[in-house]
């Protein structure tokens, strides 16, 4: 049975959700990891947490390609 587009399409952004989640979750770790050290970069801090927000975004828009919200 050949998949359609749709389901293609879903498959691809399924994949890409999950890769955008590890990678939320590893940036959280090192984002806790640099601010328990008292001498950690502020601005790398900052870069790191633009990037978690950006990559929440992200997976925020893919789930609503996948399962949008349409009214009954």
């Amino acid at each position: 049975m050949e998949m359609t587009d749709g389901q293609q399409l879903r498959g691809a952004y399924e994949i890409r959700r999950r890769e955008l989640i590890v990678e939320h979750r590893d940036l959280e770790t090192a984002i806790q990891r640099l601010a328990d050290d008292p001498l950690h970069d502020q601005i790398a801090l900052q870069r790191m947490k633009k990037r978690k927000l950006l990559l929440k975004d992200q997976i925020s828009w893919i789930e609503r390609q996948i399962d949008p919200d349409v009214p009954a």
